[in-house]
């Protein structure tokens, strides 16, 4: 059967999809040690929030097979996928549905530590903005799901090794290249300079609202003199 060489992923998707890779490890890393790493840990958080702001974006503004209308998980593409009669390019439907899971995930992960606390020393940059009772349940769920975030990374990792090793398919290399030879398929569109600049500065946003440093400083204690 013929092949072609298509261009499949982007420069900016790439890029975020190794950037999270790294960030991820190093938030899990640094959560799991706690102490002296927390703030770390943080960091990475706030880091994390652009990352996912930038692909959600991108999700409609990049390339041909970055957005989510491409590889949007429908129980019909679903079946057809399990039937083995899917033909598609990009994500496959069971790899869409893994992505929006871990967007999902990600997203509450990075939301509740924003406004967590370890009732130590570290408080999320937007703690202030609600009550201690509110901050302890968030920091419940930030810490419940991430349990869930490493199981489904696992199972991505899983799923990506099986299609490379039983399916002959590397998915690995097109996410480093951009480049996957194909049985057919156009090559993808879109996601030029103005979208990517876009994209940044709503990331940069998202950011900088994530970060809290907009909030007034707290009010300072003035002692009392005892006479």
């Amino acid at each position: 059967m013929n092949r072609q060489r298509i261009r499949l992923w982007d420069l900016p998707t790439r890029l975020f999809h190794w950037l999270l890779v790294l960030a991820v490890g190093a938030a899990v890393v640094s959560g799991q040690l706690g102490g002296k790493l927390i703030d770390l840990h943080g960091k990475i958080g706030l880091f994390i929030v652009g990352l996912i702001a930038f692909r959600l974006v991108w999700g409609f503004a990049g390339s041909t097979y970055a957005r989510f209308a491409q590889f949007f998980p429908t129980p019909a593409r679903i079946k057809l996928y399990l039937k083995g009669e899917w033909r598609g390019v990009g994500h496959n439907p069971l790899g869409g549905l893994s992505v929006f899971a871990l967007i999902f995930l990600l997203t509450v992960q990075v939301v509740s530590g924003l406004f967590s606390n370890d009732d130590i020393a570290f408080v999320g940059p937007l703690y202030e903005l609600i009550d201690k009772s509110m901050s302890d349940r968030l920091s419940g769920i930030h810490e419940l799901f991430s349990n869930v975030l490493i199981g489904l990374v696992v199972l991505h990792v899983g799923a990506v090794i099986f299609h490379g090793h039983f399916k002959k398919d590397n998915l690995v290399k097109p996410m480093l290249t951009g480049w996957k030879d194909v049985a057919s398929g156009e090559p993808a569109r879109g996601g030029g300079f103005i979208a990517l600049v876009v994209a940044l500065v709503l990331a940069g946003l998202v950011v900088y609202g994530a970060s809290g440093i907009w909030l007034p400083p707290p009010p300072v204690a003035v002692e009392t003199p005892s006479w």
